[in-house]
């Protein structure tokens, strides 16, 4: 099989074909000459090596339109360090948009150098996100604004003291009265901000435009990273148009060895803090691949630095496999493919 294709799901090809009347045909001769026609495209396919998904992965949509003069609120917002206690600490401190949405720390640092409790994942793509926060304990966009301004280890303020801070600047006073109905709000704020962050999308990365059939987009290394992702079944859990975010797994609780010599370990109880079950003790949700070759150091605590030892910590621990030194740079050479671009430019 064409490596390129992935793995072409027998299933469907048997289902296809008994429809179309290659089995013992129960249907009409109109439906069995469509599913007929159906199977002679995929088949096209597999041998013309065409990308093709196997799965639901795709190429990351752009952006939606937004209002633009919320956006651009939303934007001084985001960079404004009177969202916190003491003016120091921004949105952007955590979520720098130069590094790819990231600060590159283990843990970040928010007021008065206080450490954050874990690894600030990248605001860039939250907006496709069913849920944010690496436990998912919030819904949406807005909904995540609360938690960082409250946190004393982030921002360590209040909504009153930010409104405040904010609504002494004329500036402001006169974009929310211009934008907003009631004015400089809360709601109008997380609104703004959320504005903004919905801009945040990275497609046109080397991986999108080969699977829209730009055949050469990615190197022939990468494309064999791709089909061992598959082969492994890595697609199980990093699934999606985002190579994950949608699902949560325990994450390397039961490990038998260390990967590396002198490896150290940050237990956190992962969703359980929220939930207080058993069951989703050390269970976090799986991370995005995009942009993930910029967005070092990985993991919820920062443990690991290179992508290179990401592969084989989660090939040994989530799969029970060591992997060879080529399947690593392979499947490191396809992650690589995944960094996308914003306003025109490479991430």
């Amino acid at each position: 099989m064409v490596p390129r294709f992935g793995r072409l799901s027998a299933r469907l090809v048997g289902a296809l074909a008994h429809y179309a009347g290659f089995a013992p045909a129960r249907q009409g001769g109109a439906h069995a000459a469509v599913a007929a026609l159906v199977l002679v495209f995929v088949l096209v396919l597999v041998l013309s090596g065409a990308p093709a998904a196997a799965d639901d992965i795709a190429p990351l949509p752009p952006a939606p339109v937004v209002d633009a003069d919320k956006a651009r609120l939303g934007e001084r917002l985001f960079h404004d360090h009177r969202l916190s206690g003491n003016g120091t600490v921004a949105c952007a401190s955590c979520h720098d948009l130069a590094r790819a949405g990231i600060d590159g720390l283990a843990r970040s640092v928010g007021i008065e150098g206080r450490l954050a409790r874990r690894n600030a994942p990248t605001v860039f793509n939250a907006l496709f996100l069913p849920t944010q926060f690496r436990d998912g304990r919030a819904a949406t966009l807005e909904a995540q604004i609360d938690a960082p301004i409250a946190d004393p280890n982030e921002m360590d303020t209040s909504w009153p003291d930010v409104l405040a801070r904010l609504g002494a600047d004329p500036t402001y006073r006169d974009a929310f009265a211009r934008l907003y109905p009631d004015g400089l709000t809360v709601a109008a704020i997380r609104d703004a901000i959320a504005t903004f962050e919905r801009t945040l999308a990275t497609p046109d990365a080397p991986f999108d435009r080969y699977l829209r059939g730009e055949a050469e987009a990615i190197g022939p290394e990468a494309k064999a990273g791709f089909a061992l992702f598959r082969t492994l079944d890595c697609a199980a859990c990093h699934d999606g148009p985002l190579l994950g975010g949608r699902r949560f797994a325990r994450f390397l609780q039961d490990r038998p060895q260390p990967v590396d010599p002198g490896e150290t370990w940050t237990p956190d109880r992962g969703r359980a803090r929220l939930t207080g079950r058993a069951e989703d003790e050390h269970v976090f949700k799986v991370p995005s691949l995009r942009n993930v070759a910029r967005t070092v150091p990985y993991f919820h605590d920062g443990l690991a630095r290179t992508l290179a030892e990401v592969v084989r910590r989660m090939a040994r621990h989530e799969l029970g496999r060591d992997l060879a030194e080529d399947e690593t740079r392979r499947l490191v050479a396809f992650l690589e493919t995944l960094t996308g671009t914003w306003r025109g430019r490479p991430l």
